[in-house]
């Protein structure tokens, strides 16, 4: 299929001013926050090998059942965060997740859920289809959270990553699914296992499950492999891929962003796409780090790795940060600016891509 211009419904009206498993889902403030600032510190040495990323397909693994087995473990942070060591504006208002208009291949087709195992078990996240400068219009690129692929300090990757771009099309109530079983209605596009991952050395040396360590950088792209008898890219296969906006302006000159996830711990079902729009304000945790972008949002825990977007001066929609962490009373998300460091994982994912421009 041919790659088609990207398109997501981001409405014209701006937001407001905000006011003066056995998974790992959202990992708030835990493992919610990791980010794609670029910016070193704390002696953290960061040009060490990174351990090698070993996912072999395991046929038939990523059943329906298995799928809808796959819990989010949040061990969310305290509402309140403690003194801020940075620029940190006020706590933004709650945002109520919408649902995604169905069928999601026509109102978000580049959004999709990451299933994975860690040691506690079968994990889900969610994750977006991006663009690969390498190859135009023959992506097979993922982009994601870090805490949804690797376990950050002391912890090794994940095992049988996958991806499944517009999980369960049409939306369907998990009885439904149950009904009418199979892995054409959940997983109308296939299910694309990951051969190549790659996230920051600061993830890998200081990552954590609480209290937002390694939150500035918190993200990871992965390259997915064909499917067994395919030849059709990713892209090719959805009909397009979102592109990246690295070094997107800070969080005070954009006037409004995007996220979207499938939000798996209560009130939610892990079932339907969401979305939450907000103007962003800004969140530090360490001085010695960049600050991350923050919006109020009700989504829970499963919306972890999902892409957020903004419009760039064209007026097109971009994606500039991740779901990386947000408070046990799920009120807010935060997710990281993408800067050098997230520039650098976007090329080992794919070798030989070029630095896109600004969209």
């Amino acid at each position: 299929m041919r790659s088609k211009g990207f398109s997501l419904k981001f409405p014209m009206s701006l937001i407001s001013p905000i006011s003066p498993m056995a998974s790992v889902g959202l990992a708030f403030v835990v493992l919610l926050t990791l980010s794609g600032c670029g910016q070193g510190g704390g002696g953290l040495d960061i040009g060490r090998a990174l351990p090698s990323f070993s996912n072999p397909t395991v046929p038939g693994l990523w059943t329906p059942e298995r799928m809808a087995d796959a819990l989010v473990a949040d061990v969310p942070v305290t509402d309140d965060l403690g003194e801020n060591t940075g620029v940190t504006d006020p706590e933004p208002a709650p945002v109520p997740a919408e649902a995604e208009q169905t069928p999601y291949r026509v109102s978000a087709p580049v959004l999709g859920k990451l299933y994975f195992d860690t040691p506690a078990g079968a994990s889900v996240c969610s994750a977006t289809a991006v663009q690969d400068t390498g190859h135009p219009g023959r992506s097979d690129l993922v982009w994601t959270a870090g805490h949804c692929v690797h376990a950050g300090k002391g912890g090794d990757w994940y095992r049988n990553v996958v991806f499944v771009p517009s999980y369960n099309n049409e939306g369907q109530p998990p009885a439904a699914e149950s009904t009418n079983s199979g892995t054409s209605r959940i997983a109308p596009l296939g299910v694309w296992w990951a051969d190549r991952a790659a996230v920051a050395p600061e993830w890998i040396a200081q990552g954590g499950p609480t209290g937002g360590a390694g939150a500035t950088h918190d993200f990871a792209v992965l390259h997915m492999r064909a499917q067994t008898g395919a030849t059709a890219s990713l892209e090719e296969t959805i009909g397009q891929a979102a592109p990246v906006w690295f070094d997107a302006p800070v969080a005070t000159r954009l006037p409004a962003v995007k996220a979207w996830g499938y939000p798996a711990a209560a009130p939610f079902d892990g079932e339907r796409l969401f979305s939450c729009q907000d103007r962003p304000g800004r969140l530090s945790l360490r001085k010695d780090r960049p600050e991350l972008y923050r919006i109020g949002c009700t989504m829970t825990g499963g919306s972890s790795g999902g892409g957020w977007f903004a419009k760039n001066p064209a007026g097109r929609l971009a994606l500039v940060s991740n779901t990386s962490i947000g408070p046990a009373g799920n009120t807010w998300l935060a997710g990281p600016r993408l800067g050098a460091g997230a520039r650098a994982a976007y090329d080992e994912a794919s070798p030989g891509a070029t630095p896109p421009d600004a969209p």
